[in-house]
């Protein structure tokens, strides 16, 4: 993890590469949730950095078209 996160910001996982709020910091490990909800996941402290802004257009961009993949016609 480059820098400290605090708990309630948002951060990028490098290996899932999403996005998601800061829940917990455990050791080496990083409790992640997702920005609007979801089942939360854990990530390695070296796998996390600060969310950029890119990190999360393209987050929010993969949520849409998951959310409207989902739709039926």
């Amino acid at each position: 993890m480059h820098g400290e996160l605090s708990v309630g910001e948002l951060a990028y996982d490098t290996v899932e590469k999403r996005c998601g709020v800061v829940m917990d910091v455990y050791g080496s490990l990083v409790m992640l949730r997702p920005r609007h909800g979801g089942c939360e996941w854990d990530a390695r402290r070296e796998h996390i950095r600060v969310a950029t802004l890119d990190d999360r257009l393209g987050s929010a961009l993969a949520e849409l078209n998951a959310i409207s993949s989902n739709r039926t016609p």
